[in-house]
């Protein structure tokens, strides 16, 4: 772990090694249960995007974030 180049911001050799840690230690039961709770957040979705849109979703995604910071809607009205 000695490239430092390709961490993402913020991340470093501790870091990743408790998060190693973390995900060594839970048990099958814990990771499920982690999986699952993911899906009753009801303020967020799981979607299958074509690999070739994932930019344009992170954008959309991005700006979204932005607005609600700058607190616009970024949202477009429907009838």
């Amino acid at each position: 772990m000695r490239n430092r180049k390709k961490l993402p911001k913020g991340w470093d050799e501790k870091r990743i090694k408790m998060v190693l840690a973390h995900y060594e230690a839970q048990t099958e039961e814990d990771a499920v249960a982690e999986d699952e709770s993911v899906f009753k957040d009801k303020s967020q979705t799981m979607m299958e995007v074509p690999v070739r849109l994932v930019p344009v979703v992170r954008e959309i995604i991005a700006r979204d974030e932005a607005g609600r910071r700058g607190r616009v809607s970024t949202r477009r009205k429907t009838k």
